[in-house]
């Protein structure tokens, strides 16, 4: 088969193009620092800042150094969502012992115009990413009919495992709220390097509350998501890491009692 020098540019062109595009929208990527499973044994401390974590994504969700906290990020911003009840734009400077950051790409976009249970909108991204062994990545943009959240307290020397420290954990309900709900879908296979299934934050729409969710129900909304296939996993190499149990017998049924 012969090919012209159209046939050549125009080859040339396309590939250009396709470079110039994947330059604009950087590459579908999960990056992480430390593992769930270090988290879940005390290892409060890391060494990655917030301005480190903006280079890898403008969205995501994790804590903070000491637990104080949770974190949730996206357009390029970061909060910190405190046990008292505060939220508060983070400092480029504080550091996190375990976050989970993406440059939010969504594939998929779903309208709520009526009442939906979290079942029904984690049912709607079940249907369109059947996969469990992709991770989604997902945003709700609307108004909640309720939202129930936790915040962990600060801890402090000696460390308390995790399962401890939520103990005391307090719990915050939002009625009839505008806000933004963010999270991730993870494969069950990852449990213990993340947390299997559906983690997710809710920050307020005039960002002074928010936490970790343990239920809601939608109002009306925009949902947006999409897969990721691709995970970078950054391990810290501080002591407390290196001398951590992160594979525990009951790491599952552990981490399902302080995520839910």
């Amino acid at each position: 088969m012969t090919h012209s020098v159209t046939d050549c540019l125009c080859e040339k062109e396309l590939a250009e193009t396709v470079t110039a595009m994947r330059k604009d929208q950087p590459e579908s990527v999960i990056y992480q620092t430390s593992l769930m499973s270090a988290l879940l044994s005390g290892v409060y401390e890391g060494s990655t800042t917030i301005a480190d974590l903006l280079k890898k994504g403008d969205f995501g969700l994790g804590t903070f150094n000491h637990l104080d906290g949770e974190m949730i990020a996206f357009n390029s911003k970061v909060y910190q969502l405190r046990a008292d009840g505060s939220a508060n734009a983070a400092r480029p400077e504080q550091r996190t012992p375990f976050a989970v950051m993406t440059f939010f790409q969504p594939q998929y976009q779903h309208r709520f115009d009526g009442p939906a249970s979290r079942d029904e909108v984690h049912a709607v991204i079940d249907s369109l990413i059947a996969s469990d062994n992709q991770f989604c990545a997902l945003r709700i943009d609307g108004r909640f009919h309720q939202v129930e959240t936790r915040t962990v307290p600060c801890q402090h020397r000696p460390y308390k495992p995790m399962m401890e420290a939520v103990e005391q954990q307090p719990t915050f309900h939002f009625d009839q709220r505008d806000g933004v709900l963010i999270g991730f879908r993870t494969p069950q296979y990852m449990q213990g390097i993340n947390v299997a299934g559906y983690h997710e934050h809710f920050i307020t729409d005039n960002r002074q509350g928010g936490g970790h969710v343990l239920n809601y129900s939608l109002t009306s909304g925009v949902l947006t998501f999409g897969a990721i296939s691709k995970l970078v996993v950054d391990l810290p190499e501080h002591r407390d890491f290196l001398q951590a149990n992160l594979n525990p017998a009951d790491l599952d049924s552990a981490i399902r009692a302080v995520e839910s």
